[in-house]
């Protein structure tokens, strides 16, 4: 039995310790200010055979710290390294007085190792370790965290990176740039608050009335009893923005040469954050989606929705390039610097203007942009609120208090903010898959309607709040083919996940390149569909990817039977 490959470092006292081990496949350096505590940042396991502790920890960056819960010792938790075709043994220790998990975010793998406590497992009891084991399918960006409570919020997360097959000649360096964020106040607490308002975290909604919008249109969102900048329910009032564990005030930087091609796999390891990442000066090449393989096309910045993986190639020129995470609410942001200069930062830009929601946003024609008079704004807020133009497998009630009188496909929209900047911004029309597809027919359509009461902070698929797995799941039939469209009835964007699959987006691509994923962005009052074929049999949690969001309710359970002869033994 091969013995698991333990990075040297224990402790990593320095910035300088971080990106040596977050760079691929060779050793590099990063260097930055010293940290207060040790243990912030992550190594590197690897081998057929991984050990994991989760554990508490303390956690500082800036002027926040607080409780975290860390895994071997660091938040993030390590970095996982696998190779396409090898088999691997995880072992996972709770250290924690509570159960905990941990699900392989984007890994095909049985379902009795996915890691969801009360779906496909029962969890990871206080002191009891639990082994994973399972083949490695595939090759690509990924990442892991836990998935019981709210633990994911406290530090309880980390990256994957496997190994192709076949080596890529594309980029000479490579870097892993997970983005997430630090708040010192304990999860359930932030839950707390958002249930009794769900406006407790933003501190930008008033200012939005002021220049923005016309005297009608400010009538309308009061009318409505709604808010513009009604945009992130947790925002930088609380939230210190980290790229590798690494808050603005840590200095991180990540070394190049001129010359050199750097591959950088963004992740968003948030539980809350929709980000906008742009360098500065410098184009980005996308060559994977959620760990995979698309066409390669030239953007300057892109939206990643949580748990979305986007890898890049960057060839900066000489100098310090800031690499720039900003929250999509414009609170605050994330930085790094690509530098070719040892010890030298780059300055980043200024946050940019706080962007404000349409009457798109609302599953609505946008008046204003069209130069129409507002109308009867009673009639649009009726329209908003009248339950009769859901479908009747809709459960309505209290966990529904808004609903998009026309949702549009949304797929071409770049993500808020991004629509009216200069640059290319990234769309999900963009992307193509590079190999081609099974040609499958289509089995069955099916439509899920994204449901929510903002006010009350209820959250749920077609009305129906998340409880168990005995719940009406979601069914299909192994290797059934489904095309699935979801309706957006919120004024939020949803990142949907779904566990132990890859789906084609229906992004208008032909059928044959339509691109793989495995987590998409719903915007809001908007629809986005996939085509799936349910070929991994098991119980499979199908979720909102805001955390509080999926704690609230916004969750399912997909079931995919009969398991075929090869998988009953």
């Amino acid at each position: 039995m091969t013995k698991p490959h333990l990075s040297r470092r224990r402790l990593i006292g320095s910035t300088a310790a971080l990106a040596a081990a977050t760079a691929l496949p060779m050793p590099l350096w990063a260097r930055g200010r010293s940290l207060t505590h040790a243990n912030q940042g992550f190594g590197s396991v690897s081998g057929e055979d991984i050990k994991l502790a989760i554990g508490d920890h303390h956690f500082s960056t800036g002027g926040r710290s607080g409780h975290a819960i860390a895994v071997n010792g660091t938040v993030p938790g390590p970095l996982i390294r696998l190779k396409e075709g090898q088999d691997v043994r995880l072992h996972v220790t709770n250290n924690l007085n509570e159960d905990s998990s941990i699900h392989w975010h984007g890994l095909l793998l049985p379902f009795q190792f996915d890691g969801v406590p009360g779906v496909s497992f029962p969890g990871i009891k206080p002191g009891q370790t639990f082994t994973y084991e399972f083949p490695v399918r595939q090759n690509g960006t990924y990442w892991w965290h836990s998935h019981s409570g709210l633990q994911e919020q406290a530090g309880h997360y980390g990256p994957i990176i496997i190994e192709s097959a076949e080596p890529d000649p594309r980029y000479d360096r490579d870097y892993i740039v997970l983005l997430s964020e630090f708040t010192p106040i304990h999860p359930h607490e932030i839950m707390r608050k958002l249930k009794v308002g769900e406006h407790y975290f933003q501190r930008q909604m008033n200012s939005a009335v002021e220049g923005d919008l016309s005297g009608a249109e400010r009538r309308m969102w009061g009318n409505m009893r709604m808010n513009p900048r009604d945009i992130s329910d947790v925002t930088g009032s609380t939230y210190t923005y980290l790229i590798n564990g690494h808050g603005p005030a840590d200095d991180l930087q990540l070394e190049f040469k001129p010359g050199e091609r750097v591959r950088l796999r963004v992740i968003n390891g948030s539980a809350m954050t929709f980000f906008n990442v742009r360098i500065p000066g410098v184009a980005m090449t996308v060559i994977q989606a959620d760990g995979k393989d698309v066409e390669e096309v030239e953007i300057d910045e892109f939206q990643i929705g949580t748990a979305e993986t986007y890898d890049v190639i960057v060839q900066p020129k000489d100098g310090s390039h800031a690499i720039v995470a900003e929250a999509m609410d414009r609170s605050g942001m994330g930085i790094a610097s690509l530098t070719s200069h040892k010890g030298h930062t780059a300055t980043p830009p200024p946050l940019r203007k706080i962007p404000t929601l349409t009457m798109t946003d609302m599953g609505m024609m946008d008046h204003a942009a069209m130069g129409h008079d507002m109308g009867d704004i009673g009639d649009m807020d009726h329209n908003m609120r009248d339950t009769s133009l859901l479908p009747a497998d809709v459960k309505v009630g209290p966990g529904i208090d808004m609903v998009a009188p026309m949702p549009t496909d949304r797929m071409d929209f770049p993500g808020l903010g991004l629509d009216k900047v200069a640059h290319r911004a990234l769309r999900y029309t963009d992307l193509k898959a590079k190999r081609m597809n099974p040609h499958r027919e289509i089995d069955r359509e099916m439509e899920i309607h994204l449901t929510g009461n903002m006010e009350r902070y209820m959250w749920s698929f077609d009305g129906k709040k998340f409880t168990s797995v005995t719940d009406d799941p979601i069914r299909f039939g192994y290797n059934e083919r489904v095309r699935v469209k979801l309706v957006n009835q919120t004024m939020m964007a949803h990142p949907i996940h779904l566990h132990g699959h890859f789906f084609e987006m229906v992004n208008g691509a032909d059928h044959m390149h339509q691109p793989l994923k495995h987590t998409m962005v719903v915007q809001p009052g908007g629809t986005a569909t996939f085509d799936l074929t349910a070929n991994e049999p098991g119980d499979w949690a199908f979720h909102c990817h805001l955390l509080y969001h999926m704690h609230a309710g916004m969750m399912q359970v997909v079931t995919v039977r009969p398991f075929p002869e090869s998988a009953k033994s």
